[in-house]
């Protein structure tokens, strides 16, 4: 009896699916398991080689004389580039890539919560919109969410990195504001949970 236990126990281990990170054996998929379809999914990668590594936009220190409060990140979705005011007439301009357009939007918000490596879990109207998309993508390099994420209001929206540097200027999210991941880990630093956060749409 106990060896019949034995051998439906290991059975069982075999035939359980593996809630991992996903796996990078090819260079340009991304496999992981999908608890909502009860399958692995494959996602092809854009191929590293025939893409810059780095955003041609780099941030600066300006000056600022705005109506914006130290503290404040303003989000120009038309310039596309934030900027945090530093205080004492100084501010911080980062590149950013936008929604593309149907995707633009605008108000004023607070920063609700912030992740390091966060996982991505693509909103309903999202995955309708994309069937193949995953349920739920875990944390790491190749995230849609970057190394960082800041998440804005009540919104289905994030302030985040990207694996993707070449979109950073350009508008082609869902609605999401993008950033390099160096460009997000720095303004991550800078601020935290209660930030205002202003977005212009003009």
């Amino acid at each position: 009896m106990m060896r019949k236990i034995l051998l439906l126990a290991a059975a069982a281990l075999v035939a359980a699916p593996t809630f991992a990170t996903p796996s990078f054996a090819d260079d340009d998929v991304v496999r992981f398991w999908d608890p909502s379809s009860g399958t692995i999914q494959t996602i092809k990668r854009n191929p590293s080689a025939s893409r810059p590594t780095e955003s041609k936009i780099k941030k600066e220190l300006i000056d600022y004389t705005g109506p914006y409060s130290k503290g404040t990140i303003i989000v120009n979705t038309g310039e596309r580039r934030l900027y945090y005011v530093m205080g004492d007439g100084k501010a911080m301009k980062y590149g950013i890539g936008v929604g593309r357009p149907g995707f633009t939007w605008s108000g004023e918000h607070h920063i609700t919560r912030k992740a390091e490596w966060p996982g991505w879990t693509p909103p309903p109207a999202m995955r309708k919109r994309q069937p193949k998309l995953p349920y739920f993508m875990p944390g790491g390099p190749d995230n849609p969410l970057g190394a960082r994420a800041m998440y804005i209001g009540s919104t289905i929206y994030r302030i985040h990195g990207t694996a993707e540097p070449w979109t950073i200027g350009e508008a082609v999210s869902s609605g999401c504001i993008r950033m390099t991941n160096d460009d997000v880990a720095d303004l991550y630093e800078r601020v935290g949970v209660g930030t205002k956060v202003v977005v212009l749409h003009e």
